[in-house]
């Protein structure tokens, strides 16, 4: 995968001399194919359906004098494809989008090219009613462009053959099946006696296929043309990561017995003719990988491949996900049959997310050999180059635990959560993007996102809550988050043409929200759509919805309101720095306006709170931490009223925050100086951790996820609240560190910034003083904050004692 020519249209330049800074993203030229229309055509079977489950294999013979030194050509499918040259599968894709922006790879063939014959060929799948959610979809197709004159020999045209796979049927795993919402899509049963066998390799004889037929219409980037189809765009992020994952234990075993090498590869074993054997493994964390089952043999026996991130006992409870007696797997499921051929491979179109992988196995006339088992790890290539340690040993499996959840919920696009979703949405995607920028520094996945959710808007303003999704699913609180994932970036990055173009779509949220404010109470009227919080609120089988406060729909909701307030203060911020000054105070007037209000209407001084609606009968965190990031509530107030919240306190009498929104009650620690206050806070996740989990969990016990973005948080907040380490002001231009060491005695801390590393290293001494090594980039100044003292930074490497 490193040969691929992946093409990325932002670029980080970076000077080594002393006194050069940061320069901003520079866009690249557009190539000929983003603005012509292609010579390519768009390839369908010339008589499936194209709008039908259906698998499919396209082929292509050319003949070169030489091998060539570079061979770049331009690919897409819908729903998706893999591409082999000369038997080896040298990429997938398109990265998923929507079809008004549709992505295709630009590959440099010529690694894998030799003079004289080659062999392209594609397996391209169209999964129709079996498709998850995340797949948006115009019809089958399938397209290649050679980017000039020597590749144009590779362009899609009816000289390509294409063949449909019987093999393939799906397996539903739906939400009646599992007890729950799951939208993955459904499994792959595939029957290899009418698998073709060496479809992808040169010497496979091709000559019973048919000619692929080019569809009617052509292939165009964005923009082009008279008709809808594939608005066709370059992809932006790079190939997932490729590579072996083994499993690390054999749990279970009935009816054979397996021997210890044959996990490592080393070893086979085999099930008797006439056995059904049943075998459960554990890969010891959850993992996303395509499983490969290689077996030899047994005709006509039956495999089916079950994946679960936990097991269940009898009443469906997960407990400590590392014990399994009285469990029983119940998961999302692959199934195979044997055709008595040697070394035969399964491996799904789709990867799967599991820790627990159950083989069971009915074998028919003939015994089974089953010679490996193992898989193909998928997900962004995210490198790890920020760093965190303490004295503290339990704050690194925090940190490693979150990093795993942060890594397995993010692939083409970011997911909420890998098993059950594998969806986009806004308010994950926040949290998600910043433990990207602070653990990589890689921006681009979270540029896409933001990209996304701007295209993905309703004609009224707001944008979908998740996207891409074929289900159209509208959160107006989400959009709000969507307007603050952009000051994020913005405070990040320096990239004023992006986030300038941002500014109508956010005109257009806010302005939606803000016709919608109730003229006599200032609070919130009513809403449409689904006002999702938290799930501190739970689901609510009466209406079908859950996650919502009181006064979201009718109106009337302290929460809903603040986090106009919240949104507001930030857009601001964004609209001054693009000289619109008059919509900058319009909307600073406005939070004003609404934190006004709120405290008029919803502020009980007998508990010193907010409370959610002007009743005043509910009180929750989510209100008053809104409260404080907003300033409704008096900064001299502040501290009071988070101490208060954090106080143990009956969740009828104060509605206690989950997972996602403690994410908020970490930032308002920091706004109010009371970062000590972190670690204590932390409490959940340790015991996560102690009942077995390997990735953070959707929401406390019962929980559906074992995996979900939000609660990776804290690899975030070591950074950022313990280190204390956070732009300045926009672009990471300067920095401003304010740690909080709570009761550690010592940290040390580094992270990726686009001109370089910022690093930190500090000692408590007596007498709250603080001393230690801090390192910024070159043309990065800052200022070092700690206990009411400061110390000014230059770019460098410096000692500090405050």
């Amino acid at each position: 995968m490193r040969h691929l020519l992946i093409p990325i249209f932002v670029t980080f330049c970076i000077s080594l001399k002393a006194q050069t800074v940061y320069q901003p993203p520079q866009a690249e030229p557009l190539s000929k194919w983003q603005t012509t229309t292609w010579d390519a055509k768009w390839l369908v079977h010339p008589t499936a359906p194209a709008r039908q489950y259906g698998v499919y294999h396209f082929r292509k013979s050319i003949s070169l004098q030489q091998k060539p030194g570079t061979f770049i050509v331009h690919v897409s499918a819908d729903n998706r494809y893999r591409l082999f040259v000369n038997g080896r599968s040298v990429a997938m894709g398109p990265a998923r989008s929507d079809p008004q922006h549709w992505n295709y790879e630009t590959i440099d063939l010529a690694p894998f090219l030799s003079a004289g014959n080659n062999v392209l060929a594609a397996q391209v799948w169209y999964m129709g009613e079996s498709a998850p959610v995340s797949q948006m979809s115009y019809q089958l197709g399938f397209v290649m462009q050679g980017d000039g004159e020597a590749e144009k020999i590779v362009n899609t045209n009816g000289t390509w053959k294409v063949f449909q796979n019987p093999a393939y049927v799906p397996v539903k795993n739906d939400i009646a099946k599992l007890r729950t919402y799951i939208v993955v899509g459904d499994g792959d049963r595939v029957d290899a006696s009418l698998f073709p066998w060496g479809w992808e390799q040169p010497d496979f004889n091709d000559t019973a296929w048919p000619a692929a037929k080019p569809a009617w219409f052509s292939a165009k980037p964005r923009g082009l043309g008279s008709d809808g189809n594939w608005g066709l765009e370059p992809r932006t992020i790079p190939q997932m990561t490729s590579k072996p994952v083994q499993l690390a234990a054999i749990r279970r075993a009935e009816g054979v017995t397996v021997p210890p090498d044959f996990l490592a590869g080393k070893t086979t074993f085999v099930v008797p003719a006439k056995t059904k054997a049943t075998i459960l493994f554990d890969q010891a964390t959850l993992t996303n990988a395509y499983p490969e089952l290689t077996v030899s043999a047994g005709k006509g026996a039956s495999m089916t491949l079950t994946y679960a991130e936990s097991l269940v006992d009898a009443k469906d409870q997960k407990g400590n996900r590392n014990e399994i007696d009285g469990k029983q797997i119940r998961g999302f499921e692959d199934q195979f049959i044997a055709d008595g051929g040697q070394q035969r491979t399964f491996r799904p179109l789709w990867f799967r997310t599991y820790r627990y992988l159950q083989l069971a196995i009915q074998t028919a006339d003939e015994p089974l050999t089953v010679n490996r088992l193992q898989g193909d790890y998928s997900a962004y290539p995210f490198e790890q180059k920020a760093r965190f340690s303490s004295p503290d040993s339990s704050l690194a499996r925090v940190w490693n635990v979150g990093w795993r959840t942060a890594q397995l919920c993010a692939g083409e696009t970011y997911f909420d959560c890998p098993y059950y979703e594998q969806l986009q949405y806004v308010g994950d995607t926040r949290i998600q993007s910043l433990i990207s920028l602070y653990v990589t520094g890689d921006d681009r996945l979270m540029r896409k996102a933001i990209l996304e959710y701007d295209n993905s808007r309703l004609p009224e303003g707001l944008t979908q809550s998740r996207y891409p999704s074929a289900d159209q699913q509208v959160i107006p609180t989400f959009s709000l988050f969507w307007v603050t994932m952009v000051h994020d970036y913005w405070m990040h990055r320096r990239d004023d043409a992006f986030v300038s173009a941002r500014l109508d779509g956010i005109e257009r949220v806010l302005n939606w929200h803000e016709t919608r404010l109730d003229r006599q109470t200032g609070l919130n009227g009513a809403l449409s759509w689904w006002n999702f919080v938290d799930w501190a609120w739970p689901w609510n089988a009466a209406d079908n919805i859950g996650g919502v406060p009181a006064g979201s729909h009718g109106g009337g909701s302290s929460i809903l309101t603040l986090q106009q307030a919240y949104t507001y203060l930030r857009a601001a911020d964004l609209f001054a720095h693009y000289g619109q000054n008059q919509k900058a105070e319009h909307y600073r007037e406005l939070a004003r306006r609404i934190n006004k209000s709120v405290m008029e209407r919803c502020w009980v001084p007998a508990r010193g709170l907010v409370a959610d609606t002007p009743d005043k009968k509910q009180f929750s965190q989510h209100a008053n931490i809104l409260a404080i990031l907003t300033n409704a509530v008096p900064a001299a107030q502040q501290r009071a009223v988070l101490t208060t919240i954090m106080r143990p306190t009956p969740a009828d009498s104060l509605r206690p925050a989950t997972y996602y929104f403690k994410f908020y009650l970490f930032q308002a620690l920091k706004k109010t100086g009371m970062g000590d206050e972190f670690l204590p806070q932390l409490q959940p996740w340790h015991t996560m951790i102690a009942n077995g989990l390997t990735t953070f969990a959707e929401q406390p016990e019962p929980t559906r996820s074992d995996c979900h973005a939000w609660s990776a948080a804290p690899v975030y907040e070591f950074l950022s609240t313990v280190c204390g380490i956070n732009p300045a002001e926009p672009g990471f231009r300067s920095v401003n560190i304010t740690p909080y060491l709570g009761t550690l005695p010592r940290v040390e801390g580094s992270l990726p910034h686009p001109a370089g590393t910022i690093s930190v290293q500090f000692d408590k001494g007596p007498g709250n003083t603080l001393k230690g090594e801090i390192t910024l980039p070159t043309g990065v100044p800052g200022t070092l904050r700690w206990q009411g003292r400061t110390q000014q930074l230059k770019p460098g490497k410096q000692v500090v004692n405050l």
